[in-house]
């Protein structure tokens, strides 16, 4: 593992992006930022990081010519590992907002981009971007936002996460090629986020409705069984939740 720190830096995902472009990069290569002044998230959000307080970073994973997963199978190993980073920590019960943010008591502590590369001979690179909120105590602005620190009530070593973070991570693509990886998938699936219980959603044309989430397929669609009994399966840009 190689590990790249940078006091500030526009996105760690482009700069880590644009290194394997330009040079070969090894598996696992971390690129960590004090500050990301221009960080993404899911459906184009922008992901903004208190200086010192919250842990940024991306980390570079090839895979194996040998294997061909579904892309969206790699979101659900990372957002594992992180839920799993996170409970060496806390008592706290984390959750998987689908697709990729992470919960607790109701509140986001973190999310995860993953932008996917094929290069010409078929083979996949994946920048894995995370943003979590470590160490920050004030949220005014942002109602749904709250930090490991404000969980737990202490401060937290922010390298001491991210090496548990990647240690997960390392530990659990190697499951990609096995059974093991049934257990990963039900295991993302039993941390989804208000699973079970009835929740509004509304589409992408803003029509409101109710429904229940019953689980997450392979290919990262959400299935929701709605008001008339029937069972739908919706794209990540189809719906988000309202809650």
């Amino acid at each position: 593992m190689k590990i790249i720190k940078l006091s500030a830096i526009d996105s760690t995902n482009r700069f880590l992006k644009q290194l394997a472009k330009e040079t070969t990069t090894e598996n696992f290569t971390i690129v960590v930022a004090d500050r990301q002044t221009d960080g993404k998230g899911q459906r184009g959000a922008t992901w903004l990081s208190e200086s010192d307080k919250g842990l940024t970073f991306s980390c570079l994973y090839h895979y194996p010519k040998k294997v061909l997963p579904d892309l969206f199978v790699l979101n659900c190993v990372v957002a594992l590992s992180v839920v799993e980073a996170l409970q060496f920590l806390s008592s706290k019960i984390f959750y998987i907002k689908w697709p990729n943010d992470i919960m607790s008591d109701n509140k986001k502590i973190g999310g995860i981009l993953i932008e996917n590369s094929i290069k010409a001979e078929g083979a996949i690179i994946s920048i894995v971007g995370i943003g979590l909120n470590v160490n920050q105590t004030q949220f005014d602005l942002l109602p749904k936002a709250t930090s490991l620190s404000n969980l737990t009530g202490v401060l937290h070593d922010k390298e001491q996460l991210l090496l548990s973070i990647v240690s997960h991570l390392e530990t659990n693509v190697g499951k990609f090629n096995s059974n093991s990886f049934l257990n990963l998938w039900e295991s993302y699936n039993t941390m989804l986020f208000k699973k079970e219980i009835p929740m509004p959603f509304q589409s992408i044309d803003g029509k409101r409705f109710m429904g229940i989430i019953k689980g997450v397929d392979i290919l990262g669609r959400l299935s929701i069984l709605l008001e008339d009994d029937t069972l739908v399966s919706f794209e990540i840009k189809q719906i988000q939740m309202l809650y």
